[in-house]
């Protein structure tokens, strides 16, 4: 039933039969989720395995037979299950993080962005064009209800902290929300800066943000106290270097984000660094992530948005590992554990 659907929504998107590969990659890998070019049709996802330094390029297609769709957004992997989340085509597939096939499909979302676990039953998936967290039942993969929010059009990513999930609206917007998980309703806000674009919990529990700014605005990393919902700390960086994709290392004491250059600070800092982790060299950094068993860094380089990308892997030291391509625009990374 589930074949046939992922089928179906497959031959919706005119997507053509492919032959079909058996894989088994078990033990610790890296799923990398290349966006592809808006309205191309042509989102792919990569798999690397870190020991034998082996990538493996359209394993979804390879896999499935199928196409992956329009814009590969996020991938998170929860309770032995991949989740892969197709922007543009409006779909979220569950795959076997071994074998790379479907089992599940999440379909009824409008522009999917990532999806959350709140507990074993519930998945939040927040949405860029529709004002709405969508409520799955995971173990259905059916919409169980709607959350609004109150004419925010747009949700990213998202925290929890107890019984509250934060999330932050980007597109248009500069406000961090909280929803309340047990009424499933919006019950709070904080304005940052314009368009925050990321969001993080830290060792401390302190909820981070990024924000790209505007005219009469810097671009800055804010941090905040979940509890109270105060601003902490407001780092105000060059109108011309906005920071983006931040994550933290494998102890999340250490913070890593893009601003044309890749920089790392603690968690606890006063300022922000003065020396780049990685210093720009020509390249569109446009990804980035942080293993969390070895804490060595993933950095996903663009290059001119059109041909197949490169990603360089580096100790936790900046020392370069690897060099491997991978598909078009790759974003973002989802680290597998044995």
């Amino acid at each position: 039933m589930l074949w046939s659907l992922a089928l179906l929504a497959g031959a919706c998107m005119e997507y053509g039969p492919q032959s079909e590969e058996a894989f088994n990659r078990s033990g610790r890998g890296v799923f990398i989720t290349c966006e592809g070019n808006f309205m191309w049709d042509n989102a792919s996802l990569s798999y690397y395995d870190p020991e034998t330094r082996q990538v493996e390029n359209n394993i979804f297609l390879r896999a499935n037979g199928m196409k992956l769709g329009d814009v590969a957004q996020s991938m998170t992997l929860h309770d032995g299950k991949g989740y892969v989340v197709v922007n543009n085509s409006g779909v979220i597939y569950v795959i076997d993080p071994d074998t790379f096939r479907i089992t599940g499909l999440i379909e009824e979302v409008v522009s999917p962005r990532y999806i959350h676990f709140v507990d074993e039953q519930t998945a939040y998936v927040t949405d860029l064009y529709d004002p709405r967290i969508t409520v799955v039942d995971t173990r259905t993969n059916r919409i169980r209800s709607r959350i609004d929010m109150n004419g925010h059009r747009s949700t990213e990513q998202m925290v929890q902290v107890g019984e509250r999930v934060f999330v932050n609206c980007w597109s248009y917007d500069d406000k961090i929300l909280v929803v309340d998980t047990r009424a499933e309703c919006l019950v709070d806000s904080l304005a940052v800066g314009w368009q925050p674009n990321s969001l993080l919990l830290d060792r401390n529990g302190k909820l981070w943000t990024a924000t790209d700014g505007r005219d009469g605005e810097a671009p800055a990393l804010w941090r905040i106290d979940p509890a109270t919902l105060q601003i902490e700390r407001k780092f105000e960086l060059p109108a011309d270097r906005p920071p983006s994709k931040l994550t933290f290392d494998a102890r999340n004491n250490r913070i890593y984000f893009i601003a044309r250059d890749v920089w790392r600070m603690e968690a606890d800092a006063e300022s922000l660094p003065t020396e780049p982790f990685l210093p720009y060299a020509g390249t569109l950094y446009y990804g980035l992530g942080v293993d969390p068993d070895t804490a060595e860094v993933y950095v996903a380089d663009a290059i001119d948005y059109v041909q197949h990308a490169a990603v360089y892997r580096f100790t936790p030291d900046g020392e370069a590992v690897d060099t491997l391509r991978v598909g078009i625009i790759p974003g973002s990374f989802c680290f597998k554990r044995p």
